[in-house]
C-alpha cells in the first residue's frame, strides 16, 4: 500500500469522522475549499452523555476540534492542533440534531487559525479556537 493510501486507511479509522471505526462517531464532515470552511450535521447519541442528559464536554472540543481541523484540511492536507480553547454556552442533550461548523480565520504560513461552532436550531451551544499547524508530511 503506498502513503497516500496508507494516510487515507488511517483517517478511515479517526474515532471523529472515520467511516471504519465502528465505536468511533462517524461524523460527516464535509470540506467547503471556496470558503475554507468544514461542517457536519448529526444527533450526538445518549453513550456520549457525561452527567444524565447533557453530552460530555469533552466529545464536544473533540468535534470542535475536528471541525476546525476540517477546515484546514482545505489549505493543506496534514493539519493538526496545536492548540484550541473551548467556551461552553449550553448544556447539549443528547439525541439532539446538532450542526458542527468551522472556518479557517488566518493564516501564517503554516500556522492557522480556526474557529468552531456548535448550534443546535440556530442557537450557539460552544465555540472554539484553535491553532492548527500544517504538517510538511505524516512521518
Amino acid at each position: 500500500m503506498g502513503e497516500k493510501s496508507s494516510s487515507l486507511a488511517k483517517a478511515n479509522e479517526c474515532f471523529v469522522c472515520g467511516r471504519g471505526n465502528p465505536h468511533g462517531m462517524q461524523a460527516p464532515f464535509e470540506t467547503h475549499r471556496e470558503g475554507h470552511t468544514a461542517s457536519c450535521r448529526m444527533v450526538i447519541p445518549s453513550r456520549y452523555q457525561g452527567w444524565r442528559d447533557v453530552i460530555h464536554g469533552g466529545i464536544l472540543a473533540t468535534l470542535l476540534d475536528e471541525a476546525c481541523v476540517h477546515a484546514c484540511r482545505t489549505i493543506g492536507p496534514f493539519p493538526v492542533t496545536a492548540e484550541i480553547s473551548v467556551k461552553f454556552k449550553k448544556p447539549v442533550p443528547p439525541g439532539a440534531e446538532i450542526f458542527v461548523r468551522g472556518e479557517v480565520i488566518q493564516q501564517r504560513r503554516r500556522v492557522l487559525l480556526a474557529r468552531g461552532r456548535l448550534e443546535i436550531n440556530g442557537q450557539v451551544y460552544a465555540e472554539a479556537e484553535a491553532k492548527v499547524l500544517l504538517l510538511a508530511e505524516t512521518g
